[in-house]
């Protein structure tokens, strides 16, 4: 894998696919391997898609400063992988988690930045509260499921703050909009391309200024796409679309049926709305 040194001297590797115009994508977990974002659904056979291996994660080297996990620390990583591919201004795709990190990437460097694609994105770096029962509502729409039933009592677990770790198991189901044998398969991959140390140090004290934030989003001169999923537990409609009125020029898409992970869903679906936007 292609690679290169960050401010601190860490080696941070990167995945390539396709040809064409580069565009740089962020990964989710948060601190996950990238390799679970494939090739996104086959759009790498519209642009040369740039898989960034977060420090800890993947391929990439563990930090001596653990610390440099936290999400406001993780921007120089980003920027200097842009000076590495050789780019004034970077088209930027960021999935979940990840989104986090391009929201504070875009307050700190928008110059840098061409169109910015948002995935189901995590809301943490803006300051929107998802509510149990906006969770609630969405898992609703999943109620004639036959996994219905056990899920929903482990959501009702995790809104209630008893969760337990077969509850976090039990709601895999909401975040994808099949939960056929090639979701089960992906979900059981995550726990070990996870790092989670890091994971724990990401949304630290400290990462977040959401008001900083907000504020710089809201003078961003560029075009942004913000995909939600249908049915997405994690990042339900209401609250991409709460995130899409803080931008000047944002389009919001909810793709139908579409869980967490949109481009396994419906690859034709998720391709054609994401390469449209970034043409």
């Amino acid at each position: 894998m292609p690679s290169f040194s960050a401010h601190d001297g860490t080696t941070l590797a990167y995945r390539v696919f396709g040809e064409g115009p580069p565009v740089v994508c962020l990964p989710g977990g948060p601190m996950q391997d990238s390799v679970y974002l494939g090739d996104l659904g086959g759009l790498s056979a519209h642009r040369q898609l740039i898989m960034l291996d977060l420090r800890g994660t993947g391929e990439s080297a563990i930090p001596e400063d653990a610390a440099s996990y936290r999400c406001d620390r993780l921007v120089d990583d980003v920027d200097c992988l842009r000076e590495h591919l050789g780019l004034d201004r970077m088209d930027l795709l960021a999935h979940s988690a990840g989104a986090n990190l391009a929201a504070l990437y875009v307050g700190q460097r928008p110059e840098r930045v061409g169109k910015l694609a948002l995935i189901t994105p995590s809301v943490m770096a803006v300051g929107i509260t998802i509510t149990g029962d906006v969770r609630r509502g969405t898992a609703q729409l999943r109620r004639d499921e036959p996994w219905f039933p056990t899920a929903s009592a482990a959501l009702e677990a995790i809104v209630a703050g008893k969760a337990t770790t077969d509850s976090f198991q039990a709601v895999s189901p909401f975040f994808y909009g099949r939960w056929d044998e090639a979701a089960r398969a992906h979900r059981a991959a995550e726990d070990g391309q996870k790092n989670k140390e890091a994971a724990a140090v990401f949304g630290a004290e400290g990462a977040f200024d959401p008001d900083t934030t907000r504020a710089a989003l809201a003078r961003f001169a560029s075009q942004v796409l913000l995909l939600a999923g249908e049915v997405d537990l994690n990042s339900p409609p209401r609250a991409v679309a709460e995130f899409a009125e803080l931008f000047p020029h944002a389009k919001l898409v909810i793709q139908p049926r579409a869980g967490h992970f949109p481009w396994l869903d419906d690859p034709d679906g998720f391709v054609a709305t994401t390469a449209a936007f970034l043409e």
